[in-house]
């Protein structure tokens, strides 16, 4: 834009608050790209924070917010081996995911003022995340502290998918309302991962050879409950699906099915899963490609939960 095209007031503006605007606009107009990184950040700090702990690097730095005393950044050493490095990416990428909930904040203020607030989430998250695994650290992986770290996470990506649909205002179905169907499936979400993390907080994946604190619980009693309450789930989606296939063909349906198809596959396919690393022995491989399906599972959920809304009619 040339000097002459601009208003007034525009161009009485003092340079660095130009500059400032345009950046601003700039980044509302790419606010839904913005929406699509947060999620993948998300999903990315789940899966570096599983590979933290499948590895055993938990505390492969030995304190927060430095990693060593008196060393922001891992050196290496015969002993500690590449575990430093691997505990030192997953904080390097918690940054980055910073600047990206920031950059959407940004986007989603200028361009949605009526999601300005659910902008700011993300941003918010992540520094209660980045506190809440400096804990983590600091007590030596206990499970009290590594499961709400998980949890807080499923929570942000489950909050990034609805943004992201909520921003492009994706079609909501036509039919009769769900509402309390849904909610419920958003309980039993809850307690399929809050299963999940006792699961592990009893297991033998504590993060680090010496962190050996684990949850006084029978792993087996505790993967058997949240083997009964995916079942719950199972069923209960059974019946969503059902009620869904009986909607108008009009409206989203199309989008609404697709929802409903992959969280069906994502939920048999992260219950298949489950089973085999119950029966294996829980092998570290198979261990990550659990946390990476409830990763999926959880984002799937949001999609499915945002387009299950019967139009107007239906609270949210």
């Amino acid at each position: 834009m040339s000097t002459t095209d601009q208003s007034p007031s525009a161009a009485a503006r003092p340079l660095p608050l130009r500059i400032v605007r345009r950046g601003a606009d700039f980044l509302g107009r790419h606010a839904r790209g913005l929406t699509l990184a947060n999620i993948a950040a998300q999903a990315g700090i789940i899966v570096t924070g599983g590979a933290v702990r499948l590895t055993g690097s938990g505390l492969g730095c030995s304190t927060w917010p430095q990693c060593e005393p008196g060393e922001f950044t891992p050196q290496f050493h015969g002993e500690a081996g590449i575990h430093g490095f691997i505990e030192f990416g997953n904080r390097t990428l918690t940054g980055v995911l910073l600047v990206v909930a920031l950059l959407l904040a940004i986007g989603v203020w200028n361009s949605r003022p009526d999601l300005k607030w659910w902008g700011l989430v993300p941003g918010i998250g992540v520094i209660g995340q980045a506190v809440v695994g400096g804990i983590t650290v600091l007590v030596e992986l206990h499970p009290l502290v590594v499961g709400p770290h998980l949890l807080l996470s499923m929570l942000l990506v489950w909050q990034a998918v609805w943004l992201a649909l909520t921003y492009r205002r994706a079609p909501r179905r036509d039919g009769a309302p769900l509402a309390a169907t849904r909610w419920l499936s958003v309980v039993l979400l809850v307690g399929v991962l809050f299963g999940g993390v006792l699961t592990t907080g009893a297991g033998p994946h504590s993060g680090d050879a010496d962190a050996t604190e684990r949850l006084a619980l029978d792993p087996a009693l505790i993967a058997r409950a949240h083997a009964m309450i995916v079942w719950a789930f199972v069923a209960l989606l059974a019946f969503l699906v059902f009620r869904l296939r009986q909607d108008r063909s009009i409206g989203a349906k199309d989008e609404v099915r697709k929802a409903w198809i992959v969280l069906v596959a994502i939920t048999f396919a992260q219950a298949a899963i489950g089973y085999i690393q119950y029966f294996t022995g829980l092998p570290e491989v198979i261990v990550g490609m659990h946390l990476l399906g409830a990763a999926a599972l959880t984002a799937a959920h949001a999609a499915f939960f945002y387009l299950t809304k019967a139009g107007a009619t239906e609270a949210r």
